[in-house]
């Protein structure tokens, strides 16, 4: 099943305070990102944070799953998304934690 428009423009408006947050449809799915990282996945309706330390810490019991069949396990969370300054605080903390993305390569002919 694939993510509903309305769950992740809820998901897009509770976040809007984390940083430069943009999202990018893929796959049926989308992808957040804040300040030009992956931070997020939204799969099935479900909200999926990518992995640190600093996430892990924030959240405490934190429930593992993958976003989709053969993923890297994520954080997914379930709780929370409702309030909008711990789930901002949450993705501020992973994009601090994640590193810049590499440089694309320009295409050769």
């Amino acid at each position: 099943m694939a993510s509903t428009q309305d769950f992740v423009d809820y998901v897009l408006e509770q976040i809007e305070n984390a940083g430069v947050i943009t999202c990018r449809k893929m796959f049926g799915e989308y992808a957040i990102y804040s300040d030009k990282k992956v931070v997020a996945l939204i799969c099935d309706n479900q909200l999926f944070i990518k992995p640190t330390i600093g996430g892990k810490t924030f959240i405490g019991n934190v429930t593992e799953a993958p976003a989709y069949p053969g993923a890297k396990m994520s954080f997914l969370i379930e709780d929370n998304l409702d309030n909008s300054e711990w789930i901002s605080e949450l993705i501020r903390i992973t994009a601090r934690e994640l590193p810049q993305p590499k440089p694309k390569k320009k295409k050769t002919r």
